[in-house]
């Protein structure tokens, strides 16, 4: 994998870490969240450890930096894939089916998003256990 590459989805996993935040981590008019307050707690936090460490490694940190970064990116991508959770159909007599989006209509935005993080995440582990970053 290029390194040009590994430097484009490492910044695309910077928009979609900063836009669920934004997106999710407001309450709706009734004062709930739309999704696990904690689920995009680790996704945000994660995030924003993988940008601290990934980035200074793409710069020529330490192998070490490297791979917590790395880490912190797959926690990222397996909580955003948690996040798509939300968009999995009610059941029950009582299932509230507001499947409404203030930003697109439908999941498709969360989808193309957190399945593309957790696809650039191996990616980006290809890259870095090959050494081609």
């Amino acid at each position: 994998m290029s390194p040009v590459v590994v430097w484009i989805l490492s910044v695309l996993g910077i928009v979609v870490v900063v836009l669920t935040r934004v997106r999710l981590g407001a309450k709706d008019s009734q004062g709930r969240r739309r999704s696990s307050g904690l689920v995009l707690t680790l996704h945000t936090l994660a995030g924003t450890v993988a940008v601290l460490t990934w980035f200074p490694y793409l710069l020529g940190a330490t192998l070490l930096i490297g791979f917590v970064g790395l880490v912190a990116w797959w926690i990222t991508g397996v909580a955003g894939l948690g996040l798509l959770m939300r968009w999995m159909p009610a059941r029950g007599k009582h299932a509230n089916t507001d499947d409404e989006d203030d930003w697109a209509s439908g999941p498709g935005l969360s989808i193309l998003a957190h399945v593309g993080l957790a696809l650039g995440v191996v990616g980006v582990t290809y890259a870095y256990a090959t050494g081609a970053v």
